[in-house]
């Protein structure tokens, strides 16, 4: 892939940014209302298998919203 213009990485790269705040402005408000625990080191197995499960979930929604 070649660029032509000078602002097209400019552009690619504000985008890339833009995602990532939209992200992380989810996950934080998810997080504030308690849908999304903080990961801790999970003390037992039940309780990796959820952080996992979660951890998985909110990927597959990440994607899906772009």
């Amino acid at each position: 892939m070649t660029f032509n213009s000078t602002q097209a990485p400019s552009k690619i790269f504000q985008e890339d940014i833009s995602e990532y705040v939209a992200e992380l402005q989810l996950h934080m408000a998810l997080q504030a209302r308690n849908l999304v625990p903080t990961l801790t080191k999970a003390a037992n197995s039940r309780e990796q298998l959820l952080q996992q499960t979660q951890a998985n979930i909110e990927k597959l929604v990440s994607r899906q919203a772009r």
